[in-house]
């Protein structure tokens, strides 16, 4: 037997990177894993993966903006698996490296809508899905970004910091309920979101790896294993955390 050998979960933004690790490692732990993202293409490419590996999944395009889509994911899963388990709500983008007062409206919004808003979304269809089963535990994807500030980085500072506040609320509302909420805020990780941001560049990112005591950058896996922890049996009175992954960083 697996340690989640009846179980379902969801992932959003699950085409590369952390998403796409902790796509894997749910199945790996035996749930039926229903992924997600804008992505076709790497989002299939997720499920072909897990299903070379041996385990189960399917894919559902989905943009975390448009909360008909949500809608849909979460009522794919439900119909194609009968149940909805766990989700990590792992979706999300970088946005525009500027000072705060040279980002635009639209440049503010876009992240905002994404890493913020996008996880409402999520969650609000995800809760009553579990609540109409056994219960479930959901884990948002927040950053060490959503504990200390970052130069440059204001809105997606700004949305990860929501995303801690949104977390505890929710884990507060429904703790009573079968359902807990909580979050993994990863240090910086080796992931194609970072190369996005300017951090391929040997020199910049031997400046990001040196901000960590250990002197590197994270591992998707290490990431995706803190979720899977999350969501099993040995969290099981862990509810309303933020739990961070980030090589010391925030110890300084």
């Amino acid at each position: 037997m697996t340690q989640f050998d009846t179980e379902v979960a969801v992932v959003t933004g699950a085409s590369s990177g952390i998403g796409r690790a902790t796509a894997e490692a749910f199945a790996a732990a035996g749930a039926r894993v229903v992924v997600s993202d804008v992505n076709v293409e790497g989002g299939e490419e997720t499920v072909a993966r897990i299903e070379k590996a041996g385990g189960t999944a399917i894919f559902v395009e989905t943009d975390v903006t448009d909360d008909d889509a949500v809608a849909a994911l979460v009522d794919t899963a439900v119909s194609e698996y009968g149940r909805l388990d766990f989700a990590c709500n792992n979706a999300g983008i970088g946005g525009p490296q500027k000072p705060t007062a040279d980002l635009s409206a639209d440049e503010w919004q876009g992240v905002v809508d994404v890493n913020l808003n996008g996880v409402w979304r999520s969650m609000r269809h995800e809760i009553p899905a579990m609540l109409d089963g056994d219960g479930g535990v959901i884990v948002n994807m927040a950053s060490i970004l959503g504990k200390v500030g970052f130069a440059n980085a204001a809105p997606y500072v700004a949305a990860k910091h929501g995303v801690l506040g949104l977390t505890k609320t929710a884990a507060i509302e429904y703790a009573e309920q079968g359902v807990r909420v909580n979050a993994v805020c990863p240090g910086f990780v080796d992931t194609p979101l970072l190369g996005e941001g300017g951090l391929d560049d040997p020199e910049a990112r031997q400046g990001i790896e040196s901000l960590h005591p250990m002197n590197r950058l994270g591992d998707v896996d290490e990431i995706a294993s803190a979720v899977v922890w999350l969501c099993s049996d040995g969290a099981s009175f862990t509810t309303g955390e933020a739990l961070t992954v980030d090589g010391g960083y925030t110890s300084r």
